[in-house]
């Protein structure tokens, strides 16, 4: 393949190139760097570049690789990550002025994880305020890189656009209401948000503790399996992080959609989406029959009340994680982050406590509903990627935020895992998105039914232009 293409290659084809010593991994990594530096002062997808010390890891994977000590599908590739997680030594922001000083003493498990697969790490990528709803006011938004009028998504917005753009062939971001599905969908890439508890969260910076996902963003279902499997697993640093084995989702996802029950529940998700959206999941339902899926019509539990208590219950958990800096450094915040934080601040333990019985509810009836299905087929978000114009009165108009967090923060109120695929375009050709869900630690049938259907469509491999 050109060098001019080689950037948005697959994760898993560059590494299949740099294992078998088809390509050095200083070579592709050079050739990141000079991609990010002629484009990434439009697009602004990264936060800290860290191009010596990227290029030093990339020199020992290929003396590792030439020993014949490859350390699998990762070794040699260049990815990135979200800046909320620690870098040793790395300025670790967290994407907010307060922080903009801070290096960590230790990499975030995740982060020593990938390094121990061999990745070589390009740099920080840059994030919303926090990791919630807004970019903070001194620091530049991430740009779309199919229209830069389209907005990127929150909070893994440089993430996204990275990815997109082919700035890394990978990356990893945190979803808490939908961070890692929004931006997923809004660039057009593969967005994989596990279990809660499937990957350890030590060295995270939090927004809400027991809302934070962290998980891979890539060019394929596949490209996210080889990440997860390598930042997976139980960590003594973290204590909720999950026992479970993890499997070889690589060696179990060309079983496909064959014999898998697919649910799709019309009233919730084919009647209150835009005709794009509609179209796409249209598409996505005949390809999965098609792959030989048992498609059934089911009744999703209701989500209006779960929809309704994200904000107050996430604003709780955010007050916990910013007590030390707020309301001491309050002049310090954005609106949007302080915003949520006096939310939090203004609970009662009796509002509280009912939050927390109504999310055990209905993450009991998410429980039972995996009984009748495999995966749930839903929108990403309603509609294609918004302008910014429209993306901006999510803080003031009620039912839009409702409507865009409608497919995402009920899964991250009961830890289910989704992984977000690119469907379709408008006629404008702006990215669609769609969602499967799975019951906990189904991850294995995420990256399967993924596999099946990018095998059999080819929407992940259109590229923005630029």
């Amino acid at each position: 393949m050109a060098d001019k293409e080689l950037h948005h290659l697959e994760l898993l084809e560059v590494g299949r190139q740099i294992q078998s010593r088809e390509r050095s991994s200083e070579e592709v990594t050079r050739a990141m760097l000079a991609r990010i530096e002629a484009v990434d002062a439009r697009l602004r997808s990264y936060a800290t570049r860290m191009d010596a010390q990227a290029l030093d890891e990339a020199r020992r994977a290929d003396t590792e690789i030439a020993a014949g000590r490859a350390r699998g599908p990762l070794h040699g590739v260049p990815l990135a990550v979200k800046d909320l997680l620690w870098t040793e030594g790395v300025p670790s922001a967290h994407g907010m002025t307060i922080h903009k000083a801070f290096r960590p003493t230790e990499d975030a498990t995740v982060v020593h994880r990938l390094r121990e697969a061999g990745a070589v790490i390009l740099g920080k990528l840059q994030q919303t305020e926090g990791a919630f709803a807004d970019h903070h006011p001194q620091i530049a938004s991430p740009v779309n890189p199919w229209d830069a009028t389209l907005w990127p998504g929150v909070s893994s917005s440089g993430s996204g656009v990275a990815t997109a753009a082919g700035l890394c062939f990978g990356a990893l971001g945190t979803d808490t209401g939908g961070s890692i599905r929004f931006p997923s969908a809004a660039n057009g890439i593969t967005g994989l948000k596990p279990t809660w508890g499937r990957v350890s969260r030590h060295g995270a910076f939090e927004l809400a503790a027991s809302l934070d996902h962290i998980g891979p963003m890539t060019r394929s279902a596949a490209d996210a399996g080889a990440m997860l499997a390598a930042i997976a697993g139980a960590d003594p640093r973290d204590p909720t992080a999950s026992t479970v084995p993890v499997p070889d989702y690589l060696a179990t996802m060309t079983r496909g959609l064959a014999g898998l029950r697919v649910g799709i529940d019309p009233a919730w998700t084919l009647d209150r989406v835009d005709a794009p959206t509609r179209a796409t999941l249209a598409a996505a339902i005949r390809t999965v029959e098609s792959l030989g899926a048992s498609v059934r019509e089911v009744v999703f539990p209701d989500t209006a009340q779960a929809v309704l208590d994200w904000s107050p219950l996430c604003a709780v958990e955010t007050a916990v994680a910013h007590e030390a800096t707020y309301p001491s450094r309050r002049a310090e915040y954005g609106p949007g982050l302080s915003g949520l934080i006096d939310l939090g601040l203004s609970q009662s333990a009796t509002d509280y406590q009912k939050l927390l019985l109504r999310r055990t509810d209905f993450t009991g009836r998410v429980r039972t509903f995996f009984e009748q299905v495999d995966l749930l087929l839903i929108p990403a978000i309603p509609f294609a990627a918004p302008t910014l114009e429209r993306a901006g009165q999510l803080g003031v108009d009620s039912e839009l935020l409702a409507g865009m967090l409608r497919y995402t923060c009920p899964f991250d109120l009961t830890g289910s895992p989704t992984l977000t695929l690119p469907g379709g375009v408008t006629e404008a050709g702006v990215p669609v998105a769609f969602q499967f869900v799975a019951p906990h630690f189904g991850e294995d049938l995420l990256v399967r039914a993924g596999w099946a259907f990018q095998r059999a469509t080819d929407w992940h491999r259109r590229h923005p232009a630029v």
